[in-house]
C-alpha cells in the first residue's frame, strides 16, 4: 500500500523515493510486524486464557511436558495478524508472488485454527482428522500448481525447477509440476508441524529459513545479481523478500512470548500456515530442492519419525527413544533450552550452506 500511495509522490518529496527500494521495504515490513507482535501479543494471550483455549498435552511426549498443560495455544494468530497486514502495507500489491503466498498462508492458517479450536476448546482428542489435513494441504498444492502452470510469472519457466550445485541446470517436469507442487507444500507444512514440540524451536527455525529465502528472493529479482551468481532471474520475485521480511519480524516477535518457558504455543494455526508459506516461496523461486537444505532440521525431524515408524512396524524395535528427534534428546537428559538453541545453530548452518550453493556450482 505504501508503495502505491507514497512512491508516486517522489517528485513532490524526494524522501518518498525510498519506497522504490526493496531493501527499505524489507526493513519496514520486518519492523512493522515485530511491533504489531509486541503490541498484540499480551492482549491476545489474555483473550485465549479467558476463552480457555489452552493446550491439552498429548500422551506420546515426555512426562515433563505435563507441566505445560494450560498454556494458551493457537498462538499462530499472533503471527498471522502481525505479518499479513505488514505485507499489505509494504509490498507491491500488483505482484502475483505476494498474493499466492498470502493465499497459501491463510488457507492453511484457517485449517490450523479449526484444528486448534476443536482440540483445545471443544476438547476433541484428535482435532481435525489427519486425512482431512492432508487433503487440505494437497488441495492447496494442486491449486498453486495449476495457477502457476496456467498463469506462470515467467512463461519460459512454467514447469521448471532448479537443480542444486549446477549452473542453470533445470528440470522440465511438464504437467507433473502440478502434483510436485502439492508434494512440496504438503511436506513442508507437515514437517514444521512435527518440529513444533519445544518452546521456541519451530518458530526460531522458521525465522532462520525465511531470512535465507529473503536473500534468495532479492537475488532472484535482480538481473545483475542473478546473472553474476548464475541463478534464475525471476522478474518481480524481489517482492517475496518483503513477505519474508514481514514473516521474519513476526517470527522474532512471537519468539518473545514463545521462548522457554512459553507464555503461548504456536499450535497448528502457526505450524501449518508457516509450513505452507515456506513451501510456496520455494516453489515460486524454483528453489524446491534448496528448501531441503534451508529446512534441513525440519527434514531431519521428519525423517526421524519415518524411521521410527518403519523400524517398529518391520522389526518391532525403536531406533530413537521417542520421535520426533527433539523428544529423543529430551529423554537423553538434555534440557529443553539446550535442544532448542543447538537445533537453531544447526538450522543456521544449514541456511548458510544453502546460500553458499549459489557459488558452489
Amino acid at each position: 500500500m505504501f508503495y502505491h500511495l507514497l512512491y508516486p509522490l517522489r517528485d513532490q518529496w524526494i524522501l518518498f523515493n525510498l519506497f522504490r527500494y526493496i531493501t527499505f521495504r524489507i526493513a519496514g515490513a520486518a519492523v512493522t510486524s515485530l511491533f504489531l507482535c509486541f503490541m498484540l501479543g499480551k492482549p491476545l494471550i489474555r483473550w485465549l486464557q479467558a476463552k480457555r483455549i489452552t493446550s491439552r498435552i498429548r500422551e506420546d511426549v515426555p512426562d515433563r511436558h505435563q507441566e505445560k498443560k494450560g498454556t494458551p495455544t493457537m498462538g499462530g494468530l499472533i503471527i498471522l495478524i502481525s505479518f499479513i497486514p505488514s505485507v499489505l502495507l509494504w509490498a507491491d500489491l500488483s505482484s502475483k508472488y505476494v498474493w499466492l503466498t498470502i493465499l497459501a498462508t491463510l488457507w492453511m492458517g484457517v485449517m490450523g485454527i479449526i484444528d486448534d479450536y476443536q482440540k483445545d476448546f471443544k476438547g476433541s482428542s484428535k482435532g481435525v482428522l489427519a486425512r482431512h489435513k492432508i487433503l487440505s494441504q494437497i488441495g492447496l498444492g494442486l491449486l498453486i500448481g495449476v495457477a502457476l502452470y496456467i498463469f506462470p510469472p515467467a512463461k519460459e519457466l512454467r514447469a521448471f525447477t532448479e537443480v542444486l550445485f549446477f549452473k542453470q541446470f533445470l528440470i522440465n517436469m511438464g504437467i507433473f509440476y502440478i502434483p510436485f507442487s502439492a508434494l512440496v507444500i504438503t511436506a513442508s507444512s507437515n514437517a514444521i508441524n512435527l518440529t513444533d514440540g519445544l518452546d521456541g524451536l519451530s518458530i526460531g527455525l522458521v525465522s532462520i529459513s525465511v531470512a535465507a529465502f529473503a536473500v534468495l528472493s532479492y537475488i532472484s529479482g535482480r538481473a545483475d545479481f542473478s546473472q553474476y551468481l548464475n541463478v534464475l532471474y525471476l522478474p518481480g520475485s524481489g517482492e517475496l523478500a518483503i513477505f519474508c521480511g514481514a514473516l521474519g519480524g513476526a517470527g522474532l516477535g512471537f519468539l518473545w512470548f514463545n521462548t522457554h518457558p512459553a507464555m503461548i504455543f504456536m499450535g497448528d494455526t502457526g505450524a501449518l500456515s508457516l509450513g505452507a508459506a515456506l513451501g510456496v516461496i520455494a516453489i515460486l523461486l524454483k528453489k524446491e530442492f534448496v528448501l531441503l537444505i534451508i529446512g534441513g532440521v525440519f527434514v531431519i525431524e521428519t525423517l526421524s519419525v519415518i524411521i521410527q515408524i518403519i523400524s517398529f512396524k518391520l522389526f518391532g524395535k525403536r531406533v530413537f527413544k521417542m520421535a520426533p528427534l527433539h523428544h529423543h534428546f529430551e529423554l537423553c537428559g538434555w534440557h529443553e533450552s539446550q535442544i532448542v538453541v543447538r537445533f537453531w545453530i544447526i538450522g543456521f548452518l544449514f541456511a548458510l550452506f544453502a546460500l553458499s550453493t549459489l557459488k558452489l556450482r
